[in-house]
């Protein structure tokens, strides 16, 4: 899916919570958003955190994506791992099966995919690994968008024939080649700064740390629920966009407006 018109997905990485572990603005942000990636307990959340995610967005009308992630609950599922291209597969195909089965007891559509962390990293610098997540998400269900950084990767799963949506952020710095920058201290972030890097990314640019611009062309941006102050940044983003002229839906509305 490439966007040529002025519609524009929000998606947030949520569900984070474990137990009685508290983490992320998920409801705050619900009546923000237009998609949400919901862990599927392998980097964070749990059942009872998946239902409550279901729940929040068939509450909310929000797009339902699986947020499948490593086996890695103590280091939040940024910490390098070694996975065949059919061990991620299968790794991605075991937690959207976990979760899509809260979404059908709940009668709440799932909608996409959204590989997490190293995981999410991995299929950026493996094409091998993309191209086996990527046909595992399509033979699961071929009306699942998965969602992936914006540039070489998405556009080599979208010539492929897959339902792509490329991925832009909001509250991530990016290399000079157009690559995001993981925040390990997950800092909060001025709410105008983070307006800013979406303006530009709605106007078809993004600028690195160190000044670089380079182009890119989204289809959804994303927002984390787990930064402090993820509210603000939610409403600041959602006025910049508006005040632009985009209309912010859902990724699974985009077709209908021939997107």
């Amino acid at each position: 899916m490439a966007q040529s018109t002025r519609i524009i997905d929000l998606n947030a990485d949520g569900g984070e919570s474990f137990g009685r572990w508290e983490l992320g603005a998920d409801t705050e942000l619900a009546p923000l958003i237009t998609s949400i990636n919901v862990a599927c307990g392998w980097h964070a959340g749990d059942p009872g955190n998946m239902t409550r995610s279901v729940a929040l967005a068939g509450e909310h009308s929000i797009g339902l994506g699986a947020h499948p992630g490593l086996p890695d609950l103590m280091g939040f599922g940024r910490r390098a791992m070694a996975l065949s291209p059919d061990e991620a597969a299968q790794a991605v195909l075991y937690q959207t099966g976990a979760l899509r089965a809260f979404a059908d007891h709940q009668g709440v559509p799932l909608r996409h995919v959204k590989p997490h962390g190293s995981l999410y990293g991995m299929l950026m610098k493996d094409d091998a690994i993309a191209d086996a997540v990527a046909d595992a998400v399509a033979t699961l269900d071929p009306d699942l968008f998965i969602l992936l950084e914006a540039g070489p990767c998405a556009e080599r799963q979208r010539e492929r024939g897959h339902k792509v949506a490329a991925e832009a952020f909001a509250d991530l710095e990016y290399t000079d080649d157009g690559h995001i920058i993981i925040d390990p201290k997950n800092q909060r972030r001025d709410p105008q700064w983070c307006a800013d890097q979406v303006a530009g990314i709605l106007e078809g640019t993004v600028r690195s740390a160190s000044g670089v611009e380079t182009a890119i062309t989204a289809d959804t941006v994303c927002l984390h629920s787990d930064r402090p102050g993820a509210e603000e940044n939610a409403h600041a983003v959602v006025e910049r966009m508006t005040s632009m002229g985009w209309t912010i839906r859902p990724l699974h509305e985009h077709d209908q407006e021939g997107s």
